[in-house]
């Protein structure tokens, strides 16, 4: 008797029923699968190691929004995942960091696989060669919502405060590779002189990572970046410094160990669509500026959050503005430093919203509707207004 042959979803990972051309009962992909896919010993291995799609296969994408339930009240951001991913987490109020007075912190995943493309939340500290801070202050603490912890360099902070934070659970946790990304701190613009009399610096970094997710193994690599800001002050006995530094843009991608290099598209074209609400982060900033100004150094209770938020407005002036273009850019500077290492991605025009928008390249058509969904496919009879109660329109490429 032959073995029995599983053949899987490459979008959602669900068993496919028989045939040549099958709809995914799970997700609804349409694959088109040919003779070897079908006949392949193990395919779902196969495709687990190279984390590419069988030609032929619709690839869904879908824009998720990131309301600010707890403070503001409006969406703090949105992006592209694929259509049948969840999206877990959003804007968490620290309540007690004036200086930084909301983080983001969320995770795209596959429900039925290992594959996930996660935010960590920026993380501030502080330290000082003040003796007399640190017998009130010791390493570990806060000191006005700063951790209170010598500044270090990005691979170490991956290694010694991300890792065991976000992943010290995981079981047979492994570091595989560590890399040094000086220019990815140029890229965000990390490390600009920030005021007069300080001294900044940054640096950037990747890790990855193997551990045991279940009955699978997992492979993830993690991004971060380090800003170090010095300032000195003179004293009647010497010269007291303060070291503000900070951990921020840390984001990560998992995939089935052995498939992470072949979904570099995908991750890379979620990165790239990223887009921060304007209207929030300019609140936001007025959020920490009133608390700054007032020197309150903790909001209480959420209740007192709601009203410093009910003082600020809605208007955006051109500071905040351009504060949030320079934000915005960073996630495009990211995704092109990375861009060689993919096949790169095609530029279409949304004829729903007037706009270019960036899907993974390598596919012959483009579908979009009002929703905000995308379907990528190679077959030139797929058409998703079949059976659909939705209005689907196909694209056109832009550029060459």
């Amino acid at each position: 008797m032959s073995a029995v042959r599983v053949v899987r979803c490459p979008q959602c990972g669900a068993k496919l029923p028989p045939g040549r051309e099958v709809v995914c009962e799970y997700c609804g992909t349409r694959c088109v699968l040919d003779e070897s896919q079908r006949s392949a010993a193990k395919p779902e291995e196969s495709q687990a190691r190279t984390g590419e799609m069988p030609k032929g296969t619709a690839l869904r994408l879908k824009t998720v929004q990131c309301v600010d339930q707890q403070g503001i009240g409006i969406e703090a951001c949105r992006m592209l995942i694929p259509m049948d991913w969840v999206f877990e987490g959003g804007v968490q109020w620290l309540l007690n960091n004036p200086g930084m007075p909301a983080v983001l912190a969320f995770r795209a995943r596959n429900q039925a696989n290992t594959e996930a493309f996660e935010v960590f939340p920026n993380i501030s500290f502080y330290w000082t060669n003040n003796p007399m801070v640190h017998m009130t202050f010791p390493v570990g603490t806060l000191y006005f919502g700063n951790e209170v912890r010598p500044p270090m360099g990005a691979q170490q902070m991956l290694r010694e405060i991300v890792l065991p934070r976000y992943r010290g659970n995981m079981p047979g946790l492994q570091i595989v590779r560590e890399e040094h990304l000086p220019d990815l701190a140029q890229q965000v613009g990390a490390g600009a002189q920030s005021a007069p009399g300080a001294v900044t610096s940054a640096d950037g970094a990747r890790v990855r990572v193997r551990y045991a997710l279940g009955a699978q193994r997992a492979e993830e690599e993690i991004y971060g970046v380090v800003e170090v800001t010095h300032v000195s002050m003179p004293v009647m006995f010497g010269t007291v410094e303060h070291i503000y530094w900070m951990a921020d843009y840390l984001f990560s991608f998992r995939a089935p160990e052995g498939a992470l290099d072949g979904m570099a598209e995908l991750f890379w074209t979620i990165t790239r669509s990223f887009q921060l609400n304007p209207q929030w982060y300019g609140r936001y900033l007025q959020v920490s500026q009133y608390l700054i100004q007032n020197q309150i150094q903790q909001i209480q209770h959420t209740g007192q959050l709601s009203r410093i938020i009910s003082q600020t407005s809605s208007q955006i002036s051109d500071m905040m503005m351009e504060s949030w273009q320079q934000r915005q850019a960073t996630m495009d500077r990211i995704s092109e430093n990375f861009s060689q290492a993919i096949r790169g991605v095609d530029e279409y025009h949304n004829p729903f919203e007037e706009r270019g928008v960036e899907l993974p390249g390598g596919h012959n058509y483009a579908w979009c509707n009002a929703l905000g969904e995308y379907i990528l496919s190679d077959d030139p009879n797929f058409n998703p207004n079949v059976g659909s109660n939705l209005t689907w329109q196909q694209m056109e490429r832009r550029g060459p």
